[in-house]
């Protein structure tokens, strides 16, 4: 199971083993919400649709889910939104908040993500994803499963 925490920008998850683990993560600028062009995060419970990335380098930097190169900070664009490391998709489970129609959290292409700029991890800055430390990200995706839950709380 994991938890996302809008309010305290943290992610923990519960691994099989009972422990639970805590990561600092960015979620939206523009805060939480669940509609289509929104550019918020959404709230509510959800699942992992697909795990994207296994066995990639770190830094592998992804458009529209394929890998395309490694990021490399000394020559590519800062500004731009970069997807790395690894992708968990998100899917919403519950009809009408986060699933369906202009509230889909799958077709809004929402994911637990690396990011470029681990500095702002802490901050909300994304773009409605859920931004992590590249490391964090490896580690976070070696114990999760298609199908976990995911809950996204304010």
């Amino acid at each position: 199971m994991i938890i996302v925490s809008v309010s305290d920008q943290l992610l923990h998850h519960r691994r099989n083993s009972g422990v639970w683990y805590t990561y600092p993560v960015s979620t939206a600028a523009n805060g939480t919400g669940n509609a289509e062009g929104s550019f918020q995060t959404p709230l509510g419970n959800h699942r992992i649709a697909e795990k994207i990335g296994d066995d990639l380098p770190l830094f592998t930097a992804f458009k529209a889910r394929k890998p395309f190169c490694i990021y490399d900070p000394e020559i590519d664009d800062p500004k731009k939104d970069w997807i790395l490391t690894r992708i968990l998709w998100l899917e919403g489970i519950e009809t009408g908040k986060n699933n369906r129609g202009k509230v889909d959290t799958k077709s809004r292409y929402i994911y637990i993500h690396g990011t470029h700029d681990e500095t702002a991890l802490g901050t909300p800055v994304s773009h409605g994803c859920i931004r992590m430390n590249n490391l964090d990200m490896l580690e976070l995706f070696e114990h999760t499963f298609p199908g976990e839950r995911v809950k996204i709380k304010t």
